[in-house]
C-alpha cells in the first residue's frame, strides 16, 4: 500500500512575498522528483498545499482539505513591515489550533512576528531577519531572539532568518522528511549551499540613533568619526557631559551596548569594509580601526561574524 505524502502548506497573508511561495513550491517540486527517482516509485512523497489568510484573520485551503491539517505549515517572508493589524491575532488562534492537533510551524523573516503572536516561541529560542531582531525582542520580551543563525530548529517550530532563508529552511525540511541526499542532491540541482551559513556573517551593524538621549547620540557621533583612537569609558563620559556611572547606564539604555561592544561593532564594520574593497593584510586593517594588537583584533572579529578574516575575505571581497 503507498504511503501518504507528507503535507506542506504555504500559507498565504497579506504582503506576503510571493516569490518565497513559488519558490518553495519549486524545491518541494524538485525534492519529491529526486525521492521518487531514488526509491522508483511513482507516487507523490511530498505535496504542497496553498493556505489563505484574508485581511480578517480567516484561513482557507485552497487546494481543499481531505487529509486534514498539514503536517507543516509555514509563514513565508513579507516586503512590508512586521504587521500588527487585526487580522494577526485571528491567525494566531488558528496557529494555535493547529499546532494542538499536531502540526509544526515553521517562519521565515517577517513570518516569524506571526508566529510569536500565537505565545508559542515564549521561553524559545527564535530568529528573524538580523535588521528585526531588535523589534522582535522588544515586542515579544519572552522570546529568546538568536539573530546569528540560519535556521533555529525546535522540532515542533521552526524559525528561519532572512527573506531568501526560505531556501534554507526548504532544505531543512526536506532533510527531516525525505533524508540527507534527498536534501543534498536538491541543494545542487538548485545550486544552494545546504549548510555551512550563519546570519552574523551577512548582517551589518546599525546603531540605534532614535532614542532621543541628546548627551548619548552626540557620543555616538563622535564615536563614529573616532573610532579608531584611544577612545575610553572616561572621555565618552565627558563628552556626553555626564557622569561616568550615569553615562554607563543611558549608554546601555539608549544603545543596547556597552561601551566596549559598541566600539568593537564599529571597528568590526570598519575591517569589514576594507577586507571587501582593499588587499591590505589583516594586522595592517586591525591597526587603521585603532587596535595595537591583531591578534585580539582578530579573535573580536571571529566572535562577531563567524568567520576568519581570511574567510570573509575570500566570501565577500571584491575579484
Amino acid at each position: 500500500m503507498a504511503t501518504a505524502p507528507s503535507e506542506i502548506g504555504l500559507l498565504a497573508y497579506p504582503n506576503v512575498q510571493l516569490a518565497s511561495l513559488y519558490g518553495l513550491v519549486d524545491l518541494f517540486g524538485i525534492a519529491d522528483r529526486i525521492a521518487r527517482h531514488r526509491k522508483a516509485v511513482s507516487t507523490p512523497l511530498l505535496r504542497v498545499c496553498r493556505l489563505e489568510c484574508d485581511d480578517k484573520g480567516v484561513v482557507r485551503n485552497l487546494d481543499g482539505n481531505e487529509a486534514g491539517l498539514p503536517a507543516i505549515i509555514i509563514l513565508p517572508p513579507s516586503l512590508a513591515e512586521p504587521p500588527r493589524e487585526p487580522w494577526t491575532a485571528a491567525l494566531a488562534d488558528y496557529l494555535r489550533q493547529c499546532h494542538a492537533q499536531g502540526s509544526v510551524l515553521a517562519s521565515v523573516c517577517i513570518g516569524a512576528f506571526l508566529l510569536a503572536e500565537t505565545g508559542l516561541l515564549d521561553g524559545r529560542q527564535a530568529t528573524t531577519h538580523w535588521s528585526y531582531a531588535a523589534l522582535l525582542a522588544e515586542r515579544f520580551a519572552e522570546i529568546e531572539v538568536d539573530s546569528a543563525k540560519i535556521v533555529i530548529d525546535d522540532g515542533d517550530i521552526i524559525t528561519a532568518a532572512g527573506l531568501m532563508s526560505w531556501t534554507d529552511l526548504g532544505l531543512k525540511l526536506v532533510e527531516k522528511l525525505l533524508g540527507t541526499g534527498v536534501m543534498v542532491e536538491t541543494g545542487r540541482a538548485m545550486l544552494v549551499d545546504p549548510g555551512g551559513r550563519e546570519q552574523r556573517h551577512y548582517s551589518v551593524f546599525s546603531p540605534r540613533l532614535n532614542h532621543g538621549d541628546e548627551a548619548i547620540l552626540a557620543v555616538q557621533h563622535w564615536l563614529q568619526q573616532a573610532y579608531a583612537g584611544e577612545v575610553d569609558i572616561k572621555a565618552m563620559a565627558a563628552r556626553a557631559g555626564l557622569e561616568r556611572r550615569t553615562f554607563l547606564r543611558r549608554f546601555g539604555r539608549a544603545t543596547g551596548l556597552r561601551p566596549v561592544e559598541y566600539c568593537q561593532q564599529l571597528r568590526v564594520t570598519k575591517a569589514r569594509d576594507m577586507l571587501e574593497t582593499t588587499r591590505l593584510s589583516f594586522d595592517r586593517i586591525a591597526w587603521n580601526v585603532g587596535y595595537g594588537d591583531p591578534v585580539s583584533f582578530r579573535k573580536i572579529f571571529v566572535r562577531t561574524m563567524g568567520l576568519t578574516p581570511g574567510d570573509y575575505r575570500r566570501r565577500f571581497g571584491a575579484a
